[in-house]
């Protein structure tokens, strides 16, 4: 996320300086805030026997959380693709209890314990899109649809501590998951606009949905500030970690348009 916080910084520090050719292009770069409420389970196997499932509101004690995000839109000449660029951090951290022993992958945690957890799932995405032909141009630049691939790249690490009884055991992994890009941008007037947009992929018993919806308003220049709901619904299977989790809430942005 660090990175992707440079890399926006420099693009919108160098915006002014672009010449007006390449402005013409298109270019998109904002920041927010999200509010992140998860709910759902998770569990961990071990190598002898399958893992405890774990509430994540009732055992596990996780709340809603503001985590930056960030994303880069850019337009290109041509044949060629489109650009989309998104960072999304996300990390949980409580203190819990249950009132029965469970596993959580070669670990077995004693009852009525407090126990600390914590759960990190960092994406990022990138897509390559077109928007569909003569849409744009028909409508008079009020309707747009947008049609593309998304690769989005997991950092997951789960991590379950006893410090009084000096027990730990953790799972970390990192994986790519193709997706299909799909949005759709509404502009009845200049300076307003609602937005759609969805990335999704179902394989065997695994999905993974990321669906947000944007009211954008322009109150002058290339400047926007824009409101909205941000809804994912993951059920992963990956180095025995098995999770099934959602994360919905609203956020707030702002950032330039050219």
């Amino acid at each position: 996320m660090r990175k992707f916080v440079v890399i926006l910084a420099i693009a919108l520090f160098a915006i002014p300086f672009l010449p007006q050719k390449s402005q013409a292009l298109g270019l998109e770069v904002a920041a927010g805030v999200w509010s992140q409420g998860p709910s759902g389970d998770i569990s961990y196997d071990g190598n002898l026997a399958p893992g405890t499932t774990l509430d994540i509101e009732k055992d596990l004690k996780y709340d809603k959380k503001t985590k930056l995000f960030g994303r880069i839109k850019a337009e290109l000449p041509l044949f060629l693709p489109n650009i989309y660029i998104m960072a999304t951090p996300m990390k949980f951290e409580e203190t819990g209890s249950k009132n029965i022993p469970f596993t959580f992958g070669n670990q077995t945690f004693n009852a009525n314990v407090p126990f600390h957890s914590k759960l990190q799932l960092d994406h990022y995405d990138i897509a390559f899109y077109y928007s569909l032909p003569f849409l744009k141009t028909a409508t008079m630049g009020k309707l747009n649809a947008e049609l593309g691939i998304n690769a989005r790249i997991i950092d997951l690490k789960a991590e379950i501590t006893q410090n009084t009884l000096g027990i730990s055991e953790s799972q970390s992994f990192t994986i790519p998951v193709p997706m299909i890009y799909a949005g759709i941008q509404v502009n009845p007037v200049k300076f307003f606009s609602v937005e759609l947009e969805g990335r999704g992929i179902a394989y065997s018993s695994n999905h993974y949905y990321d669906f947000i919806g944007r009211v954008k308003i322009r109150p002058f220049g290339p400047i926007f500030v824009a409101g909205g709901y941000r809804i994912e619904d993951i059920k992963i299977d990956h180095s025995d970690i098995k999770a099934s989790i959602k994360f919905k809430g609203p956020f707030a942005e702002a950032g330039v348009q050219f």
